[in-house]
C-alpha cells in the first residue's frame, strides 16, 4: 500500500487546481504549471484537498500512485513558495555575471560562456562566485543547476569548478614528488 499516495494534497489560499482529463493545471502567485498524469490514475478535488486514486493494487499502479501524488504536491509548493538552488564557483578568475538573457560565465576557458535561462527560471549572481537559480518548477530548477554545474564540474586536486552550495568535494593528494 502506498502511504504517500493516500495522503491528500492541501490546496492553499490563492492557488487554483483544475483537472481536465488526465492533465492537472495548478495556478498560483509564482506561475502556472501543467502536468499530464498516467491514464490509469484518477484525480479528485474535494474542497481544499486533492486526492489521487489508483484502479488496483498492482505494483506498477502503487508506484504511479505515490509518484503522481508527489508530483502534484511539488507543483502546488512550486506555485506558492517556489524552488531555489545555489551554486558556488571556485577558482582564480572564475566568475558569473548576470545578463538579461541569463548568465555570462568566465570559467578559465579561452572564451566566456553564455548560458541562456529557460522560461520561468530566474538566474541571479549576488556575488561573482555565487549563482542562485529560482523558479516554480522543481524539475527545471534542478536541471538548470545540473547544466550550469556540468560546464565546469569541480576537480578533485584543487577543488576548482562549479559545485552545489554545501556539496563536499573529496580532495586527492597531488604528486608525491621526487626524492
Amino acid at each position: 500500500m502506498s502511504r504517500i499516495g493516500k495522503v491528500p494534497v492541501g490546496i492553499p489560499k490563492g492557488v487554483t487546481v483544475s483537472v481536465s482529463g488526465h492533465t492537472v493545471t495548478v495556478k498560483g502567485p509564482k506561475g502556472e504549471l501543467k502536468r499530464a498524469l498516467h491514464a490509469d490514475l484518477g484525480v479528485k478535488i474535494e474542497g481544499e484537498q486533492l486526492t489521487v486514486t489508483r484502479p488496483s493494487d498492482e505494483s506498477r499502479h502503487k508506484a504511479l500512485h505515490g509518484l503522481s501524488r508527489t508530483l502534484i504536491a511539488n507543483m502546488v509548493e512550486g506555485v506558492t513558495k517556489g524552488y531555489q538552488k545555489q551554486l558556488e564557483i571556485n577558482g582564480v578568475g572564475y566568475k558569473a555575471e548576470p545578463k538579461p538573457y541569463g548568465l555570462m560565465l568566465a570559467l578559465g576557458l579561452s572564451h566566456p560562456i553564455e548560458y541562456r535561462a529557460p522560461a520561468g527560471i530566474k538566474l541571479t549572481a549576488p556575488q561573482p562566485t555565487q549563482v542562485i537559480i529560482e523558479g516554480a518548477d522543481k524539475e527545471v530548477v534542478g536541471q538548470v543547476a545540473a547544466e550550469i554545474r556540468s560546464l565546469r564540474p569541480p576537480e578533485p586536486y584543487k577543488g576548482k569548478g562549479i559545485k552545489y552550495a554545501g556539496e563536499v568535494i573529496r580532495r586527492k593528494a597531488g604528486k608525491a614528488g621526487a626524492k
